[in-house]
């Protein structure tokens, strides 16, 4: 099973930015990343994605809440790390953020059910 490691989270002032990045041991028997977020006493949701296998692939895939404000990345020189960049933070998106990684179809990759494999989470508080 892919070894999942996040980083780069941390404290940001409303409007502010992050990059978070994930970094992957083995992706062979992968075809898509995502990222998701939970919040204390919320259920884990979705934040974006991108699979590279399959149809529509490097199609990347969106929450509404951070389309526009959020991008999501495959580092192009190694392909084995994600990130997320976040921009525009307010503190709706204070959570902890996972990255995860999986084969899902095109119904699931929205869904936890999409991934199996996930990272321990790093913190994003966002505070005057």
């Amino acid at each position: 099973q892919v070894q999942l490691v996040e980083s780069g989270g941390g404290l940001v002032q409303p409007g502010g930015s992050l990059r978070l990045t994930c970094v992957a041991s083995d992706l062979t028997n992968y075809h898509a990343m995502a990222w998701f977020r939970q919040a204390p006493g919320k259920e884990r949701e979705f934040v974006a994605a991108v699979r590279w296998g399959g149809f529509r692939r490097g199609t990347p895939y969106y929450a509404d809440s951070v389309k526009d404000r959020f991008t999501i990345s495959r580092d192009n020189a190694n392909r084995n790390t994600l990130f997320l960049q976040m921009n525009n933070l307010n503190t709706d998106d204070m959570a902890a953020y996972f990255c995860a990684a999986g084969r899902p179809i095109l119904s699931t990759i929205r869904t936890r059910n999409g991934y199996t494999s996930w990272g321990q989470g790093t913190q994003v508080t966002v505070s005057s």
